[in-house]
C-alpha cells in the first residue's frame, strides 16, 4: 500500500486539511452544481466551509441538502458525502475571518453578516488512486 494513500479516519482528516482546495458539488433545481472551494478546516465535527450569504451556493446549502466534495493531489482523490448544515456559531465565523485576511475588505464593505459558514456532516469517504481504478467503491464513516 502507498503511505501517501490516506487509510484511516485520522489519515483522510489529514489529508483533506493538507488539499483545503476542492470541488462542492450541490443540487439546485432538480440540476447538479459544482464549484470550487477552498475548505477552512476537516475535523470530527465535519468540513467547515463559508460562503457569501448571496451567493446561490448559500440558497442550496440551506436547504439541507446532500452534497458530495472533491479533495486530491496528484495521486489520490478523496469524495466526501454529506449532508450541508449551517454553523451558527459566531466564534468560529471570528475565527475564519482572522485566519484569512483576504476576506477582510468584504466584512468592512457589507458587514460580517455577509459571510455563512456551513458543515458537511454525517461524512463518508471513499479513497481512490489508479490502482482502485476497476474496484468497487467503498466508503467509510468519517
Amino acid at each position: 500500500m502507498n503511505p501517501e494513500v490516506p487509510v484511516t479516519r485520522d489519515e483522510v482528516l489529514q489529508f483533506l486539511n493538507r488539499n483545503p482546495v476542492c470541488h462542492l458539488a450541490t443540487v439546485e433545481d432538480g440540476r447538479p452544481r459544482v464549484r470550487g472551494m477552498f475548505m477552512y478546516r476537516a475535523d470530527e465535527s465535519g468540513l467547515i466551509f463559508h460562503t457569501g450569504t448571496n451567493k446561490a451556493l448559500a440558497k442550496q446549502v440551506q436547504s439541507g441538502a446532500p452534497v458530495e466534495v472533491c479533495f486530491n493531489n496528484s495521486d489520490v482523490q478523496v469524495r466526501v458525502s454529506g449532508v450541508a448544515a449551517m454553523a451558527d456559531d459566531e466564534a468560529l465565523k471570528k475565527e475564519i475571518i482572522a485566519a484569512r485576511p483576504f476576506m477582510q475588505s468584504w466584512i468592512d464593505k457589507y458587514g460580517a453578516e455577509m459571510l455563512l459558514v456551513f458543515r458537511v456532516t454525517q461524512c463518508r469517504a471513499a479513497v481512490w488512486t489508479i490502482e482502485d481504478n476497476f474496484k468497487p467503491t467503498t466508503y467509510q464513516a468519517l
